[in-house]
């Protein structure tokens, strides 16, 4: 359960022989791809940015040749967290939950909690008193399943561990779990609640909407994602996007500075980071590096 909360919500070979040359990427004329390559700025070899989407159908997550060469051409792969790592998920029980003994019972009107009490039970075939101290924000992860138009979910995140392992890669995080449940600490758990409340009474318009995005991803449009971001009726984070992306992307591209300085990384963060004026790839941008679109296929 742990697992799914983590991987739908939040919310990536050395070359032998010190004069190793490697293969030339394949670039392409637009920007409708998920994989990116940064370099310029006096780094030493290239490194690459990949755009996730924290659950799909097994069945569709699908890795290209070119990004399979990335991963293997970085030295490491970072991603929002170190998910190899057990005390992630470990760490994932103890912060998940709510500050000061809050109970999810304390955020609604008796009429409110018995809605989603009633939804929990008769829908996802979950009882509430498992989930009353979890903050409310981590169960709106627990409803993407049931968007799914498939029995088989899985996140891209964990196929592209597996695939790290096949190739020995050290994989890291940009962030703790501690701190990802600070984030959500800073939002009040109250509007947290409603925002819970909104996707139930909402579901159908909801789903509308994540499968349009998932279309999207799997056509690689990014641009459009950014539209359906920025006009999405029930994923009301712009509210807190400031505490949500963009704090959190300064905060990993400074990172990167000066891990692109010593090492090749592979970066796999959601799809979402990527996009807009505040998104990686702008900000790299601003900072002197060439970012530029592989292909993809």
């Amino acid at each position: 359960m742990i697992k799914l909360l983590i991987y739908t919500y939040l919310s990536m070979v050395v070359l032998s022989g010190c004069n190793a040359q490697r293969p030339s990427a394949k670039t392409q004329k637009n920007n409708n791809t998920l994989l990116w390559q940064v370099s310029g700025n006096n780094l030493k070899k290239p490194s690459y940015i990949f755009g996730t989407f924290h659950l799909l159908c097994k069945d569709d997550i699908k890795f290209s040749e070119q990004l399979k060469s990335s991963l293997t051409n970085a030295d490491e792969v970072y991603m929002e967290m170190d998910m190899d790592d057990p005390s992630t998920m470990l760490s994932g029980l103890l912060y998940m939950n709510m500050k000061d003994g809050k109970k999810l019972k304390d955020l609604y009107t008796p009429d409110e909690y018995k809605k989603v009490e009633g939804y929990f039970t008769d829908s996802l075939g979950m009882p509430m008193m498992l989930f009353q101290n979890i903050k409310p924000y981590f169960l709106v992860a627990m409803l993407y399943p049931k968007m799914m138009n498939c029995k088989t979910a899985s996140g891209v995140e964990e196929e592209l561990m597996k695939l790290a392992k096949e190739n020995k890669k050290e994989i890291k995080g940009l962030e703790t779990m501690q701190f990802q449940a600070s984030v959500f600490d800073s939002i009040p758990y109250e509007w947290q609640a409603k925002e819970l409340l909104k996707n139930i009474d909402s579901f159908s318009v909801y789903k509308k909407e994540f499968d349009t995005m998932v279309l999207e991803y799997k056509h690689q449009q990014l641009s459009s994602m950014e539209k359906l971001l920025a006009k999405s009726e029930v994923g009301s984070d712009k509210k807190y996007e400031d505490i949500l992306l963009t704090k959190r992307n300064i905060n990993w591209v400074d990172q990167l500075k000066t891990i692109m300085q010593k090492e090749s990384v592979f970066v796999a963060v959601g799809a979402g980071h990527l996009v807009g004026e505040m998104g990686l790839l702008n900000l790299l941008r601003k900072e002197g590096y060439t970012v530029e679109p592989l292909l993809n296929k």
